[in-house]
């Protein structure tokens, strides 16, 4: 691991905690490439948040609020936007990475975005305003303490959507039942994309998925690389403005498409993977 959190001595350029730090010293007057997350907290891996976006300038200032001032860029993802996407993300971000969108899907997106991050942690957000930038604390935390990659769960403990049909919860429910069973996994949300991981898990799980399985994909290919997973509750907020594109039984299908292909590739694992459900203590796969 490249990064860590611990304690600080006076002087030393590492954790910042109210115990041990004496009320003179402040995080501004520490040399160093650490970056303050609060008073009190400051980590030293940059983080690069990847936003696919189409047609979502009127959503992008209230994504754009909530995300963290000390994340190291932005990169959105344009995937031929007709509206005034990159114009508002510009003004919104001045340093915004724009990346055009290869292909057509979220997929091709995501893959875009995170080909063009320079950060070592990548975090996945949303443009139409469902996900609270806020939370991207507890997914940075959850990897500078160990994890491999950072899934958001809406039905974690301390979770929660305001977006979901009963009949897109029931497929998720099943969806879920049915990786967890093929691939020993043990998650509580298959079909979300607010995650996080470290930048180097790309090379472990070698995406190629065009559209909005993609999610699914990585859910699955984290696990059979053995990669220690820990689930992080977030609350899922309904899109802001704009019709979202999502099609429960199409993208359902495509969703088990992907679960049977991949239970059909028999590459083995290095070894088990492991799960930190969040809020519901450690819990380590066999």
């Amino acid at each position: 691991m490249s990064a860590f959190l611990s304690p600080v001595e006076p002087g030393e350029d590492r954790f910042i905690s109210p115990e041990v730090t004496p009320p003179e010293i402040h995080l501004s007057r520490i040399p160093g490439q650490y970056r303050p997350v609060s008073s009190y907290l400051a980590i030293a891996p940059p983080v690069s948040v990847v936003i696919p976006a189409m047609n979502e300038a009127e959503n992008l200032p209230y994504v754009f609020k909530t995300l963290p001032d000390w994340i190291h860029e932005v990169v959105l993802v344009d995937g031929n936007s007709t509206d005034d996407t990159v114009r508002v993300a510009r003004e919104l971000w001045p340093d915004v990475k724009i990346v055009p969108q290869r292909g057509k899907g979220k997929g091709d997106a995501l893959i875009s975005g995170f080909a063009a991050c320079t950060g070592e942690i990548v975090v996945m957000v949303d443009a139409d305003g469902s996900a609270d930038g806020g939370e991207i604390v507890s997914y940075v935390s959850a990897l500078v303490g160990g994890a491999d990659f950072a899934k958001g769960s809406r039905f974690a403990n301390g979770g929660g959507t305001d977006d979901m049909t009963p009949v897109r919860k029931l497929g998720n429910r099943v969806l879920t039942a049915v990786v967890n069973a093929k691939f020993g996994a043990r998650y509580t949300d298959l079909c979300y994309g607010y995650n996080a991981f470290w930048r180097r898990c790309l090379d472990e799980i070698a995406l190629d998925c065009a559209g909005f399985e993609v999610e699914t994909l990585m859910n699955i290919r984290v696990v059979k690389a053995g990669l220690k997973v820990q689930e992080i509750p977030s609350h899922e907020y309904n899109r802001i403005h704009g019709v979202s594109n999502l099609r429960a039984v199409r993208d359902g299908l495509r969703v088990l498409k992907v679960i049977l292909r991949e239970r059909g590739d028999r590459r083995s694992r290095r070894r088990p993977a492991a799960l930190v459900l969040g809020g519901t203590g450690r819990n380590e796969m066999p």
